[in-house]
C-alpha cells in the first residue's frame, strides 16, 4: 500500500499550489484522506480532511477559506488546492488515509491515520 503525494514546489506569497496524492495497493475508497505539514522545527499539524464520499470536509483555522480539500475516488486520489499561500505556510506536506474505513467523518488526528504518503515540500518566498 502506498500513498504517492506530489505538487510541491517553490511558489511566491499569493500564489497556487495543488497538490495531489495517488493511493495504490488498495482502493481507499471507504476511508477518510487527511493533509499534515510539518514545518522545520515545528509538530507535524492537520491541515485538511474528507469523509470518504468527498461531502463533508474540515479544515484547520490556518487553512480555512484558502485551501480546498477533494477526493476523485475513480482515481484513488485526493487533492489539496492551496491559494493565497503565505511563507509560513512553507513545509512538508503529508496526505494520509484512515487504512480501516472509518470514513464516514474527515478525521483531525494524526492518530486515526494508518497510512501516511512520503511527502512533498512545499515552499512560499516573500
Amino acid at each position: 500500500v502506498q500513498l504517492q503525494a506530489s505538487g510541491g514546489g517553490l511558489v511566491q506569497a499569493g500564489g497556487s499550489l495543488r497538490l495531489s496524492c495517488a493511493a495504490s495497493g488498495r482502493a481507499f475508497t471507504g476511508d477518510a484522506m487527511g493533509w499534515f505539514r510539518q514545518a522545520p522545527g515545528k509538530e507535524r499539524e492537520f491541515i485538511a480532511a474528507v469523509d470518504y464520499g468527498g461531502s463533508s470536509t474540515d479544515y484547520a483555522d490556518s487553512a480555512r477559506d484558502r485551501f480546498t480539500i477533494s477526493r476523485d475516488n475513480a482515481r484513488n486520489t485526493v487533492y489539496l488546492q492551496m491559494n493565497n499561500l503565505k511563507p509560513e505556510d512553507t513545509a512538508v506536506y503529508y496526505c494520509a488515509a484512515d487504512g480501516e474505513g472509518w470514513g464516514t467523518s474527515p478525521h483531525r488526528l494524526p492518530q486515526m491515520y494508518a497510512y501516511w504518503g512520503q511527502g512533498t515540500l512545499v515552499t512560499v518566498s516573500s
